[in-house]
Parts: C-alpha cells; structure tokens; sequence
C-alpha cells in the first residue's frame, strides 16, 4: 500500500476507510515490546515479517493512520496522526513532520468541514495531531481546530493528566506539554470537546468504551451493525506479538499490568463475538480475526479490503 492509497471495507451500515500518514521501520523491536525477546520475533518471523518486523534491522514495523467511519449519514475520525510542523524535541520520528494527511483525507473524500465527530483513543502524539492546523503554516504557533463543525470526544481521564490540572503528564516529558498546547488546548478554547468517561455512545453503530493502562484514558470504540462487529483498539496493540501474549505491554505503556488486563478482556470478546481488531499501529492488513490459542490468542484472518 502507497501513502496515498486508500483502503475501505463495509461492516454492516458502516463504511471503514483506512488513510494512512506514515508507515515503515519504527525502532528497535524488542524496545518497542520489552517483554518479547528475540526468539518470539525469530519464531514468528514467517508471518510478522515484512509487514510487522524488518528482521534485517530487527525493527519493529509500524504505520501512523487514520480511520474514516461512515455511519448513521455522519462522518467520524478515529485519531487523527502526528500532524504537521509539530516541536516535539524528544521524538525524533514526529518532530516537525510534513506528511499533509489533510490531504490524503481530502483525496478519500474527506473535507475537513464535513467531519462531524473526531475520536481520539488516547493524548499521545501520534493520536491528536492533526486535531489543529497551524494557522499560517509559517511557524507562528497560532493552532486552530482543523475539524470545524466536527465534536472532538476526549477522554475525561486523559485530558485530566495531560492536561494543565494535572501537570501535563506530571511533567515527565516535555513534549506532553507541547502536544497538550498545539492539539488539544484550541478545540478546547474553540468549545468543541466532549469529554466522556466509562462508556460513551455515539450512534446507533458506535460505542466508546474506556480501556485503561497505555494511559489513564485509553479508550476502544466498538463497531457493531447489523451481524458484523468490529473494535478499534488504539495503543492496547502496537505489535502483534500482544496477541499471542497479551501480558506483553509497550514500552509506551504508563500502567502496564492495567493495560494487560484491558488487552487480554478487549481479545476475549473479539474472539468470542469474532470482532474484527484494527489496533492504530499495524502495518499490512491493518486489522485482523483473532482466536483463542491456550493462554493467549492467534490471528485467524487479516482484513480484507476494497482499494479506493
């Protein structure tokens, strides 16, 4: 798949279309999941690689995206990337990107004054970024809301500790700070945000659900319409090794057994219900089946799209 492909699948009433901002090596991949040595990658090697492991490299492969949901005759985003011209000095990888996903949503049929509703899972970088666009696109550091008439739902608890009340992450990175200011703060100030805890729904297809761990916040969003189920998974997932072992968390995971429990209740239902997994990271198919395989699970099938 080309950056400037799209890739759609219809789950009942509901369209899916996947755009994506960046994908290809990401780091090292036993820093990416500590608890997976270098054996798990090496025994999985036939079928992680090249879409999810550069064995070359030894580098976990990962892709940035967005995902356009068309139910109920409304247009909803499910995170919205790194964003561009963003200071982030401690992520090499997202500092003062240029990708224009605004773009690519527009060449998917997507305007930003035709969004209705923007989801973010969670606050981290990679999942608010284009919630704004720099004014002038010049450096000033004026940021408005690049969804105007869209309702940004936020995680009440995310929006809490990366928030100013909380000390922005308390104060252990500085970027949270940075990414709080450029890409939350203006939908704030702009009185576009819904925050919402526990279960929040959207329409008669879609329901957030909070699954915390990867941060106090995180949230899935669950797709059910008609006789297919779908469940958007966010950070619960950067790598598919999770799904063998779903005790293994990421190194960007501030509660880690929490988000074990949310990852193994979240892998559960979708192989009981046969949910399809789109976690906001996997390279390839993007989203898959899974199965119960003892302790664990195993992808039974990965997604299967129309090319737009």
């Amino acid at each position: 798949m080309t950056y400037e492909s799209a890739q759609s699948i219809v789950l009942g009433d509901v369209e899916v279309v996947r755009v994506v901002e960046w994908q290809g090596p990401f780091g090292p991949a036993r820093t990416l999941v500590p608890g997976a040595g270098a054996e798990a990658w090496r025994d999985n090697e036939e079928w992680l690689a090249p879409d999810h492991w550069d064995p070359d490299g030894d580098s976990a492969v990962m892709a940035l995206q967005t995902w356009v949901l068309r139910s109920g005759g409304r247009t909803v985003l499910v995170d919205t990337g790194v964003g561009d011209g963003r200071e982030r000095p401690g992520m090499p990888l997202f500092h003062r990107r240029r990708d224009g996903l605004l773009g690519r949503l527009e060449r998917a049929g997507v305007r930003p004054e035709d969004v209705d509703v923007v989801v973010n899972t969670h606050l981290h970088a990679d999942h608010v970024g284009w919630n704004t666009y720099e004014v002038d696109g010049l450096g000033s550091g004026e940021w408005a809301p690049a969804f105007p008439n869209a309702r940004y739902l936020l995680p009440a608890a995310d929006d809490f500790h990366f928030g100013p009340a909380n000390g922005y992450g308390g104060g252990l990175r500085e970027d949270d700070r940075l990414i709080y200011e450029d890409s939350v703060a203006p939908v704030h100030r702009a009185g576009l945000v819904t925050l919402w805890d526990g279960e929040h729904r959207i329409d008669e297809n879609l329901v957030l659900e909070s699954a915390p761990g990867h941060t106090p916040g995180s949230a899935v969003l669950r797709l059910a319409s008609g006789g297919d189920r779908a469940v958007f998974v966010g950070d619960l997932l950067h790598s598919p090794l999770q799904i063998l072992d779903p005790g293994r968390a990421s190194c960007f995971c501030l509660d880690a057994a929490g988000a074990a429990a949310s990852r193994r209740r979240i892998l559960e239902r979708a192989a009981d219900t046969r949910e399809l997994v789109v976690p906001a990271h996997f390279g390839g198919a993007g989203a898959a089946e899974v199965r119960r395989d003892g302790a664990g699970f195993e992808v039974a099938a990965w997604a299967a799209y129309g090319t737009g």
